[in-house]
Order: C-alpha cells, then structure tokens, then sequence
C-alpha cells in the first residue's frame, strides 16, 4: 500500500470518527432531550391561550394527573364525526375540533395496524386542536363571549360529508352565536359563525382562529423537509420550525396581509385554518410554557362592528388531514385556498420536483406500481438526455484512446507535474477533446436526483408504497440487513452506537455499491494516483452512507447505473473502441 492509499484511508477514518462522535455526543442527546420532552407533554401544564393579538394570558395552573386520551375525550360531550376520509369527533364544550383520525391510513404497512391519529383533545397526550371564535377589544363593559369553557347546543349528535351540524349559544346579554359545521369526504371543514346582536347598543368584534399544539412532535429526520410552521399571507409563504420560532423575539412571528392560510406541518399530515381569502388578516407563529411548549399558529380578522338589530356571518375552513397532492390542487380551486399545494415541501426545486411526482404518478397509474413507475422514470430520463449523454461518452471513448500518448507524456517529464499538466491540456486541444464532459452525465442527474429524493420524501403517495418481493415501502429505507444475516441474528445493527446509521447496509445499498463500482470499471483509471484512490474507495463510501436511504432512491439508482453502462458500452462499440469492461473486472481481481 502506497503513502497517498495510507493518506486516504486515514482521512475517511478520521472523518468516520468525528461523524460518529458528533452523533454521540450531540445529535443523540438533543433526540434524547426531544424525546424526554414529548413524554413530559401528559403530566404537565395545560396549554396557555392566546387572547386578543396584543394579549397573552398566563398558563393554567398543572393539573393533577395526565389523562388518557379516552379521559380527556369524555371530558366534554361530542358530535360524532364519520366520513370517507374521517373518524373523530367535535367538542361541544368549546366548539373545538380535536378529534380526527384518518380511515386511510395506518402506521405501520400493515393494514390491520391502528389508524393515524392527527388531532387530539387538550388534556390528552399529545394534544392537537383547532379553535374558531370571538374576541373583543372593549375593557370595559365587554360582551360575554363564547370560549373554552363554553357548552354549545346542538341540533344532530352526528357529523357527515352530507349532513352538516349547527350548534347554538346565548350569551344572555342579547348576543345568540350560532356556528353551522360541514365536513366533506376528505379533509376540509367549513365553518359559519355568525352572531345576532338583539342588545341595544352596536358591538364591535374580532374572529380569530387557531391551532395549537402541545410539545414537540417527534421529528422526521430529514434535513430536506420542512416540519413546524406553515402557511401562506397575502401571495408569500412563511415557513418556520419548531426550533426557529423560539429565536424570535417573545418567541413570535407576525405577518398581515389579505387572505391566506397558516397551520401546522409534519411529513405527511397538517393542520390549517384558513379565513376569508378576500379579507386583510393578522397572522402570527407562537411559542408558550415552560418545559413543554405550546405551540400556535393564529390569525385575527379586522375589527367588525355589529349594529344592533344586525347580525354578521364569518367562514374559516379548518383543514386537518393528509396532506394528498391532488386534493390540496382541489382545495386550491375550491374554496380557492391561496397556495394551497405550498402544504407540501416541494423546496427550492419545484419547478423539477412537481413535474417529477406528476410523471411518476402517471406512470404508476399506467403500471399499478409505483416501483416499477421508478425504474420508467429512469428510462425517460435516460432518452431525455441522450444526446448530451452520448457527446459525453464519446469524450469518455476520446478520451481511453489517447490513454497510450498520456502514458508516454507521463514517461518523458517524469516528475515534473506542472511541464506535464501543460502538454496534456495540448494534448486535449489538438484531439479536440475536453476532460471535464466526462462528468456531464453525472451533473445532469443530480437535479433528477434530487428531485426524486424529495418525491420520496415529501409525498404521501409514495408512503406504505410497495415494490416487489421484500420491499414494502419504498419511502424507508431496505429492511434487510447484512449485519444480522438478513434477520437471522436477533438485534438490529443500526442502534449501534456511534456507527449504527451507517450500518443499514441491505440488499438494495449492496447492488448499487456494486453497480456503481462496475459503471466505473468502464472508464480508464485516472492517472493521478490520489484520484485512483478516491475512484476505487467511492462505491464503498456510497454505499455506506446511502444505506438509510429511501429504498426507492436505492433502486433507481441501481436502474441508472445499469443503464449508464449499457449505453456507455454500444456509444464505445459504434465508435470503434474496444470494450475494455471485461478486461478491468480481470485486471481488478488479479491485482486482489
């Protein structure tokens, strides 16, 4: 083994190291901390509330004991909630919706396993609410209004996509607030809230409405995926995470404009309300609490006066669901929810991202499978690119028959790099040839990467989506695993410490380790001997570190390489050259 092969692999393991390290002494205990924190949500304190835009009220004081979530449900009575989409329920005291779970999805792939539970009461763990209703700005002789505490009446115990629910209050001082609830076959509430005013002097009020959340959800763990804080004011999105808000002055964030939406986000579900999109608004981003955070997104209509005599009406819709692309386009048309598809982080690359999930959605509706759709992506692509792909292997091609009068230039100067770096740039000058278009193929797939990366990441289509044999969703990673015999050994190499993320070495990281390091079995070595070494060590790297990656990912990539090097091979093939593939497979293992 030579120095610069010693250099090398000190360096990968220093750099193995340090990684390792920063994850044990860093990265785990902050999930621990996390972690630590979401367990804390069932004992202590209650949820602050929001009260006027410029008012905060003081928490309620620690409760007793936690309830379960089946206690806290029972706390108040309910209007059952039953759609295609929807099983929950909506709490007449307060008028909350804090009870949704989702009929069409589990959490695991197995069909039999729980459905997801997306909303919940204030006093269960985990709690997760939307809240409509009034606020005045008056101090003294203010209005009754409803709250958290009031009980509404209503006129059907029973809420479904074609029957809608009216609940009813008085405030015994001339105001009678009514709010009609309708609910259809997806995710979107409408509410009407209106209020008659029978006093005998005007009032003037504010309609606000919120989500909250207590503690903070376990995360994804993606770093190319937006969780916390979403939504859109005036025409901008405003996105902020859970971490960032609390850098924010008084941990809270402002915006105005007129109409819009804001909510909380996770991978895959979220919560929305959303006033009239033709009003101006307030919105705002907060975080409350001490050790375990509340946190809210708001907003807060202009100032409405009621005349006596008069009444007025205001529609929210409350979003709470899975965040479905073709649902969130229709919700966008109608009701006409500004931006809506902005619910999804589709990132910097949307123009790439959005076109991509709509090809391989397509497909899969052609196909059944969205595996299979995958490997037709690649194939698209592929043809796509094709001439720029064939310019650049030719180059390739250009590029190993000149290998014999680099070797000579190489022999002749010896030792001196800089005379020899000069008369091979001639060298490539008089063939016609430029050493960097080799790398084209490369550079072209990175955005295709990418933008397959956040399909399977973002996009709940792709989740529980199955491929074939043992792969079962091709949004997590392959389960099998090479450390445990593929199963037969009882424990599960990824929980190692310091190194067990880089342990998730299956079947599919394994075939493209191999496909990557066969595609550059294609290609003459480079001369540079630090460049040798790099070359030959990358396939090893890449299949370490991708190892955790969405399976789906792992199998066009493989796809990919397996088609890179067929198409590499015909382009040498009609150019005249031999095809040295064979040969360096054989070179290799007699080195070995």
């Amino acid at each position: 083994m030579n120095e610069n092969t010693k250099n090398m692999l000190l360096a990968a393991a220093v750099s193995l190291i340090f990684i390792g390290l920063w994850d044990y002494f860093y990265a785990f205990p902050e999930m621990n901390k996390q972690r630590q924190a979401q367990s804390e949500q069932a004992r202590l304190a209650q949820a602050p509330k929001l009260g006027a835009p410029e008012q905060r009220v003081a928490a309620a004081p620690p409760k007793a004991a936690a309830k379960t979530r089946a206690e806290a449900l029972a706390l108040s009575p309910r209007i059952a909630v039953d759609t295609k989409s929807i099983s929950g329920s909506v709490a007449l005291k307060g008028g909350r919706i804090d009870d949704v779970s989702l009929k069409n999805y589990h959490e695991t792939v197995d069909p039999s396993s729980p459905m997801i539970t997306l909303l919940s009461p204030e006093d269960a763990p985990g709690a997760y609410y939307a809240e409509l209703g009034y606020l005045t700005g008056e101090t003294e002789n203010a209005p009754i209004l409803p709250n958290t505490e009031t009980l509404w009446t209503a006129d059907s115990d029973r809420l479904t996509a074609s029957g809608p629910v009216t609940l009813s209050w008085d405030n015994g001082q001339g105001l009678v607030f009514k709010r009609v609830i309708s609910v259809d076959d997806e995710y979107l509430f409408t509410v009407k809230d209106s209020v008659e005013n029978k006093a005998g002097k005007p009032v003037t009020l504010y309609n606000y409405a919120r989500v909250s959340r207590v503690g903070h959800p376990p995360s994804a763990g993606y770093a190319a995926l937006h969780e916390g804080f979403v939504g859109v004011v005036g025409d901008a999105g405003q996105e902020v995470t859970y971490d960032k808000i609390e850098k924010e002055p008084d941990a809270v964030k402002t915006f105005k404009g007129v109409g819009g939406w804001v909510g909380l986000t996770d991978k895959y579900w979220g919560a929305v309300v959303a006033p009239n999109q033709n009003a101006p608004m307030e919105a705002r981003y907060a975080s409350m609490g001490g050790a375990v955070k509340t946190y809210q997104a708001d907003t807060v209509s202009d100032p409405i006066t009621v005349e006596s005599g008069k009444s007025s009406e205001a529609t929210t819709y409350v979003f709470a669901g899975a965040k479905v692309v073709d649902v969130l386009d229709a919700y966008k048309e109608n009701p006409g929810l500004k931006r809506f598809d902005l619910l999804i982080d589709w990132g910097w690359f949307y123009f790439i991202t959005r076109p991509m999930f709509r090809l391989i959605d397509f497909l899969y509706r052609l196909l059944g499978n969205f595996g299979l759709a995958i490997l037709a992506v690649t194939v698209i692509v592929k043809l796509a690119f094709l001439p720029l792909a064939n310019k650049s292997y030719q180059s390739i091609a250009k590029m190993k028959a000149i290998q014999p009068k680099i070797k000579e230039l190489k022999e002749k100067y010896g030792d001196d790099k800089h005379k020899f770096n000069m008369e091979q740039m001639e060298l490539y000058k008089r063939e016609k040839i430029n050493p960097a278009s080799g790398c084209l193929p490369v550079i072209v797939q990175i955005p295709v990467f990418f933008s397959l990366y956040k399909v399977l990441v973002v996009t709940i289509e792709m989740r529980h989506a199955p491929f074939f044999g043992w792969i079962r969703d091709l949004s997590a990673p392959d389960p099998t695993n090479v450390f445990n015999l593929f199963g037969l050994l009882p424990f599960d190499p990824t929980h190692v410490a310091i190194f067990g993320p880089y342990l998730a070495l299956g079947v599919w990281p394994l075939l493209m380790g191999v496909s990557m390091w066969l595609q550059m079995k294609m290609n003459p070595e480079p001369a540079d001997e630090i460049q040798k070494t790099m070359f030959a060590w990358m396939p090893v790297i890449f299949t370490f570190t991708m190892g955790g990656f969405a399976s789906g990912l792992l199998i066009y990539w493989t796809w990919n390489n397996l088609l890179s090097i067929v198409q590499q091979g015909v382009i040498m093939k009609r150019a005249g050259l031999k095809f040295e593939f064979w040969d360096n497979l054989r070179k290799t293992f007699q080195r070995a």
